[in-house]
C-alpha cells in the first residue's frame, strides 16, 4: 500500500500535536502562574502558554517536516526546546482517509503553516476558558486547504465525568470532523463579533446587517466555531486587528463545509509566506447566505478598510 500523502501525513501529526498543545495549555492554568507579558497593551497579551505551546507545535512539526514554512503568532528566540514538548504522534484515523487528489503530489516545501498556539489569550486569562483554542492552519498556493482546532476546555463546565477538550480538523474537498454541523434558522440574523476590539466602525457594519442579535466573544477559532454549530449566521469583523494565523485553520475547515471567509470586501485571504500578517480589511465569514451580509457592508466601512 502505497504510504499516504503529505498532506494527510501532515495533518494526522498537527492533530496530535494540537492535544499536546491543550494539555500544556491546561497544565500552565492548573499551575496558576500564567506568566503574562503586554505585548502593545492590555488588549494583546503573551502567557506562558503561549510560549510553550508555540515552541511545542513549530518544533514537533519542524522535526517531522523539515522543508515545511512554519509562521507562529509569538516571536520568540531560537533555543534548544525541552524534549518534554515535543510530539511525534499521529493520528491514524486521518491517515485512513483518502487525500483529495488535486492535494495527492504536494511537496513538503510547497506548505506554509500558520499557528495561533493561544487564540482567546485574553480570554484565557480571564478565566473565560471555552473561548479559548488551539489553531494549525496550513496552505498550499497561498490557499488554506487544512486546519486544525483544539478547544482545550470543551466542555469544562460539564462535569467532572465529562471528557474534557476537542480537536476539529477540516481538508478542503474531504470535509471536517470532530463536531455537528448545524445551521442558524432560516431567517435569523445572529452576528458574532469581537468581544474586546470593538469600535464605532465594527458596530457601525454590524448595525448595517440587521441583527436579531448579537454574540460578543473571543478567539477567530472559536467564533468559527459558532458558524458550524449554528449558534452565528455570520462573523463580522470591521477592523484591521485579525492576523492570518488566527484565520487560516478556521477558514480552511469553514470552507470544507462549503461555508465562505473573506477580507470584508469579498476577497479571498492569501497565506503564502511572503504575505503580510495582517488581515488589514477586516473579516466576514458565513456558513451560508454569504452574499446577504456581503451586500450590506457599509461603502464608508469599505473605504476606510484597505486590504
Amino acid at each position: 500500500m502505497a504510504s499516504p500523502a503529505v498532506l494527510m501525513r501532515l495533518v494526522a501529526s498537527a492533530y496530535s500535536v494540537a492535544e499536546k498543545a491543550a494539555a500544556i495549555v491546561r497544565k500552565v492554568m492548573a499551575g496558576g502562574d500564567l506568566g503574562i507579558v503586554e505585548k502593545c497593551g492590555a488588549n494583546d497579551l503573551q502567557t506562558k502558554a503561549d510560549r510553550l505551546v508555540q515552541m511545542s507545535i513549530c518544533s514537533s512539526l519542524s522535526r517531522k517536516f523539515p522543508k515545511l514554512t512554519i509562521i507562529g503568532e509569538e516571536d520568540l528566540p531560537s533555543y534548544d526546546v525541552d524534549e518534554e514538548l515535543i510530539e511525534n504522534g499521529q493520528y491514524e484515523e486521518i491517515l485512513k482517509k483518502t487525500c483529495p487528489p488535486q492535494y495527492s503530489t504536494i511537496k513538503e516545501e510547497e506548505l506554509v503553516v500558520w499557528v495561533d498556539p493561544l487564540d482567546g489569550t485574553k480570554e484565557y486569562t480571564e478565566g473565560l476558558l471555552d473561548h479559548v483554542t488551539v489553531l494549525i492552519g496550513i496552505a498550499y498556493g497561498g490557499k488554506a486547504i487544512a486546519g486544525i482546532i483544539n478547544q482545550p476546555y470543551y466542555n469544562y463546565e460539564a462535569g467532572a465525568d465529562a471528557v474534557l477538550g476537542r480537536t476539529i480538523w477540516g481538508v478542503l474537498g474531504l470535509g471536517a470532523f470532530g463536531f455537528q454541523l448545524k445551521e442558524v434558522p432560516d431567517g435569523k440574523h445572529i452576528i458574532i463579533t469581537t468581544r474586546s476590539h470593538s469600535s464605532k466602525m465594527v458596530n457601525d457594519c454590524i448595525g448595517a446587517m440587521n441583527p436579531d442579535t448579537v454574540v460578543r466573544v473571543g478567539g477567530a477559532g472559536n467564533k468559527v466555531i459558532h458558524l458550524i454549530e449554528g449558534k452565528a449566521s455570520a462573523y463580522v469583523f470591521a477592523s484591521p486587528g485579525c492576523k492570518k494565523w488566527d484565520t487560516c485553520a478556521p477558514e480552511a475547515i469553514l470552507h470544507a463545509v462549503g461555508g465562505k471567509l473573506t477580507d470584508i470586501h469579498g476577497n479571498s485571504l492569501h497565506y503564502n509566506k511572503e504575505v503580510k500578517h495582517m488581515n488589514s480589511a477586516g473579516v466576514l465569514a458565513t456558513l451560508r447566505n454569504f452574499d446577504y451580509y456581503a451586500s450590506r457592508v457599509p461603502d464608508s466601512v469599505k473605504q476606510a478598510l484597505v486590504p
